[in-house]
């Protein structure tokens, strides 16, 4: 074990150890001004069966929530193993992070990119500041999925496939 130290610990050492939890990977945006805004989040989850909420982490310094988080609808996708260069333009700082990717948008101005195993169509229910991130549960107005198509997995900050089953 490695105590903390006045109750903060390294950021390396940190992430290395966030690192030794497997997790997907997302795509988390919708429409705005006719022109989709998004991000790539590893911290998804699901919250609630009834009512039906999941949630993802987004760091105070994006400057892409604030965006999204005007929206009445946001779609989250759920990633392929296939969709390594789609993370990582989603998860890119600067450009036209859906410039390469292949999406679409609901009526409601949900994006939603094409290929990956689940689609949540969400709208923000509640926000909790929490140290550097904020928690941001949304509740699930529909969804679209496809269990044949198999998940990205982010562990070790790296990109991984599950194995198949023997």
């Amino acid at each position: 074990m490695i105590p903390a130290t006045d109750e903060q610990f390294d950021q390396v050492l940190l992430r290395q150890a966030f690192g030794c939890f497997p997790s997907g990977v997302t795509a988390f945006g919708g429409m705005i001004e006719g022109v989709p805004e998004g991000i790539a989040a590893s911290s998804f989850t699901s919250v609630s069966i009834d009512p039906a909420l999941v949630s993802v982490c987004v760091a105070n310094t994006s400057s892409t929530w604030p965006k999204l988080a005007a929206l009445g609808r946001l779609g989250l996708s759920v990633l392929s193993s296939e969709h390594g260069t789609v993370a990582r333009s989603l998860a890119s700082r600067n450009g036209d992070r859906f410039g390469s990717v292949d999406w679409v948008a609901t009526d409601g101005g949900a994006v939603f990119v094409h290929g990956a195993t689940l689609w949540l169509d969400c709208a923000p229910y509640k926000v909790v500041e929490a140290g550097d991130h904020q928690i941001v549960v949304l509740r699930i107005e529909a969804l679209a999925m496809y269990p044949d198509v198999a998940p990205m997995v982010f562990h070790r900050s790296n990109f991984h496939e599950l194995a198949p089953s023997a």
